[in-house]
């Protein structure tokens, strides 16, 4: 029987071109073969990928960092707990039990009590609800007054920017410790020791480094092409501050706000411990420490407690400033790949 001619085109009878068969591939493979089976889902994800918004990337870096996810789920429980822990607690924290002097932790006072009566659980909440009003309104003020003063610095310039950086510059030479703990004491009557005074002085304070970085910052940005497109269609100062220039210095403004809530009440109990801060009947964790230290060594409840909570708190607000660090910085590894 005559042999039938091949199609010098074709690669047996599957009609194909013999350059889509792998070199290593058997003489009937097919294209199917080189192909993974799941190239379109990788396709459909890629595309996903590419359509993400800049949150979006950034929520998905932090969720990934799992000390960051633990820090934010610690500091969670802790306002829950400084939210509902009056609600539980068997004790006010003004009202003594006469009865209990000293008495360590039981059924009836679960933290034990101090000595003169008072309940130690219900003084901590209320010492970690005002430790975390004081941390939480510096670090917004603070953070805010930075950034406008900053910001405003750097884009108005001239005379207005070396006034600024006059003041910032008095204000770091000044001591602030001791400047707070004058005020603070030389107030009489009911201003005294009182919660809005302290959140006032340690704001004032506190914003004149990140100020200076801020101006930094907004320095690289101001002769950007859009931001000079929008000064010559009239766009007023104040707004392209607000649209155009702080949205690309967000990053580091947000980790400075993180990070603030740390310093303040950390700041606020060095103060508190020296008898500078908080005065009864207010109560906060640094004054609690302060009240118990001289008893540590006997009655170690006292001090225990509000000790743990603080440095569960600022671990807690640590990691989730460095957990917003890591996920606006591109470079790092520990939020892995959007």
């Amino acid at each position: 029987m005559a042999n039938t001619p091949q199609n010098p085109d074709n690669s047996g009878a599957t009609g194909r071109p013999d350059s889509v068969i792998a070199p290593d591939s058997a003489p009937g493979a097919s294209l199917e073969t080189a192909i993974p089976a799941n190239a379109p889902e990788l396709a459909d994800s890629s595309a996903q990928a590419a359509r993400l918004t800049r949150g979006q990337i950034l929520r998905r870096r932090f969720f990934r960092n799992k000390s960051a996810v633990a820090g934010l789920v610690g500091f969670g429980l802790i306002v829950l707990l400084a939210i509902i822990g009056p609600h539980i607690a068997r004790y006010h924290y003004t009202e003594p039990d006469f009865l209990a002097f000293h008495v360590p932790p039981n059924a009836d006072h679960w933290l034990g009590t101090t000595k003169d009566g008072s309940d130690v659980f219900a003084m901590v909440i209320e010492g970690l609800r005002k430790s975390l009003i004081i941390g939480l309104s510096v670090a917004a003020i603070q953070t805010g007054v930075a950034a406008i003063v900053g910001s405003a610095a750097a884009y108005f310039g001239g005379w207005f920017d070396r006034v600024a950086l006059w003041v910032v510059d008095l204000l770091l030479v000044v001591p602030s410790f001791l400047i707070i703990a004058i005020v603070s004491q030389s107030v009489s009557g009911q201003s005294k020791g009182s919660i809005p005074l302290f959140i006032i002085l340690l704001a004032a304070f506190g914003w004149m480094l990140t100020a200076r970085v801020i101006r930094s910052m907004t320095l690289s940005v101001r002769n950007m092409e859009y931001v000079t497109a929008a000064r010559y269609m009239g766009v007023s100062a104040p707004r392209i501050i607000a649209r155009h220039i702080l949205p690309n210095v967000s990053s580091y403004i947000i980790i400075d706000a993180t990070l603030g809530v740390a310093s303040a009440v950390l700041s606020e109990t060095t103060l508190s411990y020296f008898g500078f801060g908080v005065k009864p009947p207010n109560t906060s964790l640094g004054t609690l420490i302060q009240q118990s230290q001289g008893d540590v060594a006997v009655y170690p409840w006292a001090f225990i407690a509000p000790a743990v909570v603080l440095m569960v708190m600022l671990v807690c607000v640590n990691l989730i400033g460095d957990g917003v660090r890591d996920a606006l910085d591109s470079s790092s590894k520990s939020g892995g790949t959007a």
